[in-house]
């Protein structure tokens, strides 16, 4: 089956290049731009779930361990199940193996989960999602809450295990979880945003972005 994604030109950050594409062929067509520290992600598609995404990626092909850190300062909500957050990938097909450590746009309760944060991951191609919900998730407030513009997301890497955090402050961080899972030495390292209204697009906004 053929895969569909879009490649736009990389955009100089520093010392890191960052390019964007639009996964699996979303009817609206996203875009990533960046100035003075400033990301700003446009993005359509059905989901991050399921066999196969849609969504538009912000990314830098990275090579081993790395600590990726951001703040998330605004995200839309076309939808209730809208998503932004932190993605390392194996493969930029519409079905590739992926973590990914993702904020909703509020802390509205979904299935079992009644913060803004989530940890999701795909084992193998084509394959079906998978999420990590907090541990309670009747807590009030919630454990991992969202609170745009002091949203923040770390993800981590030590060889095959990944250890995800949340931030109020981006000073104090709270694991959130930590999986093994197998992923190329080499993948994609960035931010994904997926509407998850197939008919609306959604803008996220990100500053502090670092890499380590």
């Amino acid at each position: 089956m053929a895969e569909y994604y879009k490649l736009d030109r990389g955009i100089d950050v520093g010392n890191i290049i960052l390019s964007s594409a639009n996964i699996g062929d979303p009817s609206i067509q996203g875009s990533f731009k960046q100035q003075d520290g400033r990301y700003e992600i446009v993005a359509g598609g059905e989901d991050i779930w399921g066999v196969r995404d849609q969504f538009h990626f912000a990314y830098v092909v990275h090579t081993g361990d790395f600590d990726f850190k951001v703040r998330l300062k605004s995200l839309d909500m076309p939808h209730l199940y809208t998503k932004a957050g932190i993605m390392a990938r194996a493969a930029l097909d519409a079905d590739s193996p992926h973590v990914y450590m993702m904020a909703f746009p509020d802390n509205s309760l979904r299935n079992k989960n009644n913060g803004g944060c989530e940890f999701q991951y795909r084992e193998t191609a084509g394959g079906d999602s998978v999420a990590i919900y907090p541990d309670d998730y009747t807590t009030v407030p919630p454990e991992f809450p969202v609170q745009y513009p002091d949203a923040w997301l770390r993800l981590k890497r030590s060889g095959d295990e990944f250890t995800a955090f949340h931030s109020s402050d981006g000073r104090s961080w709270k694991r959130y979880t930590q999986f093994a899972m197998k992923l190329p030495h080499e993948c994609y390292l960035g931010l994904a945003i997926t509407s998850h209204a197939s008919e609306a697009a959604v803008t996220a906004v990100a500053t502090d972005l670092t890499l380590e």
